[in-house]
């Protein structure tokens, strides 16, 4: 399943629909992204920090959000303290995520599953190494919480 990020607004979200993505990830979120997804059938994921930010997005209907920059906003334990008062909230994390650190992420009840680019580093991807590519995504993969 192809999807499009980093979308940052209306114009970049309606071009990756035209492309052909069938889901949009977006760092943060903006009004105008959220009513350019509220005219797509086309999915967004848009990125959150702050419980307000949470908030907000809850009252747009979204429940499952991008956590950014994770390790930089705080981390595993950041996200384990907001399990509790915004129970129901589930949470991409991405932003410091690595193979090292990622079941730390996993393991927490409102985490459905993280992103990194250590899974395709920009080293491999420019060497067209994509037997190494599929390595780590197969570690990615085999990731359990």
């Amino acid at each position: 399943v192809a999807g499009a990020g980093t979308i940052l607004n209306a114009a970049q979200f309606e071009a990756a629909v035209e492309a052909g993505s069938q889901f949009i990830v977006s760092p943060g979120t903006t009004q105008e992204l959220i009513d350019a997804a509220s005219d797509s059938e086309i999915p967004l994921l848009p990125g959150a920090a702050t419980a307000s930010e949470v908030m907000g997005l809850r009252e747009e209907g979204y429940d499952v959000l991008k956590f950014f920059p994770a390790e930089q906003a705080g981390g595993a334990a950041y996200l384990k303290s907001l399990s509790s008062p915004l129970a129901g909230t589930l949470f991409c994390p991405t932003g410091g995520i690595s193979l090292a650190n990622a079941r730390d992420y996993l393991s927490l009840p409102n985490v459905v599953c993280v992103g990194g680019s250590w899974v395709a580093p920009k080293d491999l991807v420019a060497k067209g190494d994509w037997a190494g590519i599929e390595k780590l995504a197969a570690e990615a993969a085999a990731l359990k919480g």
